[in-house]
């Protein structure tokens, strides 16, 4: 059980203070009758409509974006992701699964679930994430060595064994258990090329839906969840 105003809250759609308003002037129904206290215990799985409209009341949101380049994988600041959330799948306390470069695009995913994130993040899932990657130059047979065995940076930084295989001329895919800062692009830099361009594709079994534009979002289902 839960309290009617803690469900309408989960929706995001109003502030504590607004469902107390809207509650005494009885414009809230509970499985189709007008309720008049806010503090009444109703089951988290019955029916809530503010004004006829039933709102959308479940408490954790799985979002998957195709993120495009000029948004920092942030809450806050200059063009994050949060904004590209629409309003029918916001919720207070939204942020991003991890990050993704501010020129960074692709499959990023967004959640107000911490439990969800920290699961998904722990290194010891060792869950594969996918790259494609756009090179200053071919993938060499020593380039896939070097990525196979590991690459440790003149600073010391140390990136755990990834799959590195050509994708045509001047272009790679990368595979990945870690997720540290700059990681693709450092880790090419090691082997004497640049990236010009990085795309994610995949987290674990989830690939990024091909009718999702950059910059747009759905809502993840719980098969779409299984994947990852």
């Amino acid at each position: 059980m839960i309290r009617l105003d803690a469900l309408i809250s989960n929706s995001g759609a109003y502030s504590r203070s607004e469902i107390k308003v809207l509650v005494k002037k009885g414009r809230v129904s509970v499985d189709g009758q007008t309720v008049k206290d806010y503090s009444l215990k109703i089951p988290e799985t019955a029916s809530v409509a503010v004004d006829g409209k039933v709102l959308d009341t479940e408490k954790y949101i799985y979002i998957m974006l195709n993120k495009p380049a000029g948004y920092i994988s942030a809450t806050e600041g200059e063009k994050n992701v949060i904004d590209l959330v629409p309003e029918s799948m916001f919720r207070k306390g939204l942020f991003p699964v991890g990050r993704l470069d501010k020129d960074t695009e692709g499959l990023l995913l967004i959640t107000n679930d911490g439990d969800f994130s920290h699961s998904l993040m722990s290194p010891n899932k060792n869950i594969i994430k996918t790259y494609r990657a756009v090179l200053e130059r071919s993938v060499t047979e020593s380039d896939t060595e070097a990525f196979a065995k590991g690459i440790t940076l003149r600073d010391g930084t140390e990136f755990k064994p990834a799959v590195l295989r050509s994708d045509g001329e001047k272009a790679g895919i990368v595979e990945i258990s870690e997720g540290k800062y700059h990681q693709v692009k450092l880790m090419f830099a090691a082997t004497d090329n640049k990236v010009l361009y990085l795309e994610r594709l995949s987290i674990g079994g989830l690939t990024l839906e091909p009718s999702l534009k950059r910059g747009e979002c759905l809502r993840m289902t719980p098969e779409m969840l299984k994947k990852i």
